[in-house]
């Protein structure tokens, strides 16, 4: 977990149920935008997003995750040159302690890439506010070792 916001369980001292910092990627902002605007700031009651770091290339996806830590990764698998299937693979495989990645998928039937990605979660395109919410409230529940 970052140190700037640790994942703190709901019913502790701060009462603030768990605490998340996010990285999004897309090479599209618009895609950027509906995921941040169909999360919100609060995806569940218990989960509060508070801090996003947007990222529109894998290069720098990869030298945020090095130098930062994420308690949550969102990497869009329809982005071009590598998607987000192709980089969850490699940062499952090259991050030390990586952190849980959820992938947002072409359609339904991708779950097979999913499984492949070695991502933690994955939701097709189009955002659904309510889906992806509820996998980021699902993972984050889950706390760092999924």
């Amino acid at each position: 977990m970052s140190a700037s916001s640790a994942v703190v369980p709901a019913g502790d001292s701060t009462d603030t149920g768990y605490q998340l910092t996010v990285l999004l990627y897309s090479d599209d902002i618009a895609t950027r935008d509906a995921v941040r605007l169909g999360v919100g700031r609060r995806p569940a009651k218990d989960v509060e997003i508070v801090s996003w770091r947007e990222c529109a290339t894998p290069a720098a996806v990869v030298e945020a995750v090095e130098k930062e830590k994420y308690d949550l990764l969102v990497l869009d698998g329809e982005a071009g040159k590598l998607g987000g299937l192709g980089l969850s693979k490699q940062l499952k495989n090259e991050i030390f302690d990586c952190p849980p990645i959820l992938v947002l998928t072409g359609r339904p039937a991708d779950g097979w890439l999913a499984a492949w990605s070695q991502c933690d979660a994955a939701v097709p395109h189009p955002i659904d506010p309510l889906t992806i919410g509820a996998a980021i409230a699902d993972l984050a529940r889950r706390g760092p070792a999924v």
